[in-house]
């Protein structure tokens, strides 16, 4: 089941982005970029307006998504490693898109991320970047 989350399951949501970034993204990146990630997920003022939604494996919460609505731009978007290849980040992020739909949408993709948001539809703007430790590529979904 996918649906917005309540400001309650927020910490939760940052929790199990921490947990999945540091297995998977974090070896990609420099210390520098894990500290900055870190700090990132603990900013109020960062964090304040974003909209997260979320998938659930009965009660458990399996993956979020969260994006700047006013901005069409994803922040995070992360699934538990145990539930890769399943196709759960797949209809998390094409909910997402629904949401936005005839907009353009952007994020940052990890390294690690950047063959799943090609495969769902999403394009690089420029070149990777590296910013504050954090490796990157702009990419932007479009449906036109």
């Amino acid at each position: 089941m996918i649906r917005v989350l309540s400001s309650n399951e927020i910490p939760l949501a940052l929790e199990l982005a921490w947990k999945v970034f540091f297995e998977y993204e974090s070896p990609d990146y420099s210390a520098e970029g894990t500290e900055e990630f870190r700090k990132t997920i603990h900013d109020p003022v960062y964090l304040s307006g974003l909209d997260y939604y979320g998938t659930f494996d009965e009660s458990k919460l399996v993956a979020i998504c969260a994006i700047r609505g006013e901005k069409r731009h994803i922040c995070f978007m992360f699934v538990d490693g145990s539930y890769h290849r399943r196709g759960i980040g797949s209809s998390l992020i094409r909910h997402v898109l629904n949401e936005y739909k005839g907009e353009t949408v952007t994020l940052n993709s990890s390294p690690y991320g950047l063959p799943f948001y090609k495969a769902v539809g999403f394009v690089p703007t420029e070149e990777e970047k590296t910013v504050n430790g954090i490796r990157f590529t702009p990419m932007k979904y479009s449906e036109t």
